[in-house]
């Protein structure tokens, strides 16, 4: 890597935009829907960030010391009384890797601006806001992202990103942004399923930040279908589609999967995880 690289710890959790109103805080999903409901405990720590404040990062849960993201995956999936539950059992915390708004108006909109600047911006913002609420670590220096790679995987950090110094920010993509992950996956969108709701066969997946043709997987293991099922349970069902021949139901939903791209016979996408 240059010097002109710079590499963050890539996280195990719900992606999550925050943006701090003049009244309130509100949380968004990857798509656009309103999460705020299932993540009220980091709503309520945004409410010291100041009004006119937009930040992305991830919603995370730590459990005995490493990143639990199938505790993070039941709480966005769930309903808002069992996110509430969930909430006060595991509270979460909200690691933030990038300032997209910033309440200045002489600064405003930050997402043309380069990431080392967005970076200054953040900690910026950050500076008199206490945890759950913090910035992703982050550094120039290849030797420490290398040992942040090797030490870390043990409390559940799965890789990391590395982002150039002078690049804008990436708005529905991330392009420029190069994962360096502990295996060789690919996150994908679900977008649907074939078999029962709970315990589907195989998952209709969009690949990739921008969504993509749609793509059936393998057949999934039975106890990642069952977890997937639990997590589907509260999808909107959309009704029922054609995918590479199958017939599968459509569902809107948040869930992301890790998959193996290119697995598998005729490039079959074989699902190794939920995200």
């Amino acid at each position: 890597m240059s010097h002109e690289t710079r590499q963050s710890l890539e996280k195990d959790g719900h992606r999550t935009v925050l943006r701090r109103t003049d009244d309130t805080v509100i949380l968004y999903a990857r798509s656009g829907r309103v999460v705020t409901q299932h993540w009220m405990d980091l709503a309520v720590t945004g409410m010291e960030l100041r009004p006119g404040t937009v930040l992305d990062g991830e919603a995370v849960i730590w459990r005995d010391g490493r990143l639990d993201f199938a505790a993070a995956q039941s709480r966005a999936a769930s309903s808002v009384t069992r996110a509430r539950a969930l909430a006060a059992r595991y509270p979460a915390s909200y690691i933030c890797w990038d300032a997209l708004q910033h309440p200045d108006p002489q600064i405003g909109d930050c997402r043309s601006r380069p990431y080392t600047e967005r970076r200054a911006l953040l900690l910026e913002l950050l500076a008199d806001v206490e945890p759950p609420v913090q910035a992703v670590p982050a550094t120039d220096d290849r030797d420490v992202a290398v040992l942040w790679y090797d030490a870390l995987r043990e409390q559940g950090i799965e890789g990391i990103v590395c982002k150039r110094g002078g690049a804008s920010y990436p708005s529905g993509r991330r392009r420029g942004w190069v994962k360096v992950r502990h295996a060789d996956t690919v996150d994908a969108l679900v977008i649907g399923f074939t078999g029962p709701r709970l315990r589907p066969h195989h998952l209709v997946l969009a690949v990739g930040d921008e969504g993509g043709p749609a793509r059936v997987s393998a057949r999934l293991e039975p106890v990642l279908a069952a977890r997937v099922g639990e997590a589907l349970s509260g999808a909107a069902v959309v009704g029922e589609r054609r995918a590479e021949g199958e017939s599968y139901m459509r569902v809107e939903t948040d869930l992301v999967v890790e998959v193996l791209a290119g697995s598998g016979r005729h490039g079959t996408l074989t699902v190794v995880r939920m995200r």
